[in-house]
């Protein structure tokens, strides 16, 4: 059992990090050059190997594991100063909070209304 939860507790960090990439991706991908979106999308989206990508790409393992790592650092670079996904996800888990609430006063055209753009805004 032990051994077990070492390895879900494994799973839940790479799966963190894939969808911490994948985010930071979505907001900052776009200044990343072409080969380092290449690189992120063939290993995150893709879900291919260092193998697959050096293959794909025509490089080494090791060039392939670099342009990744290159990759995430300047990522985490772009949020460490303009916290972009920082703040959505503040925003979001507010309004997530804010639809709660409506939850609780029942049911009526307004607040089905405030819910419409609630959702909208996430």
């Amino acid at each position: 059992n032990y051994c077990l939860y070492i390895v879900c507790f494994v799973v839940n960090i790479v799966m963190d990090k894939v969808v911490e990439i994948s985010l930071l991706y979505d907001f900052y991908g776009v200044m990343l050059t072409d080969k380092q979106r290449d690189m992120i999308e063939l290993y995150y989206n893709d879900d291919l190997s260092l193998g697959e990508i050096s293959e794909i790409m025509g490089i080494s393992r090791q060039g392939a594991y670099d342009l990744i790592k290159r990759g995430e650092k300047i990522l985490y670079g772009y949020e460490e100063k303009l916290k972009l996904v920082e703040k959505f996800m503040a925003t979001k888990r507010k309004v997530q909070e804010a639809y709660k609430l409506l939850d609780a006063m029942g049911d009526s055209p307004e607040i089905s209304k405030i819910k419409d753009i609630l959702h909208e805004i996430i």
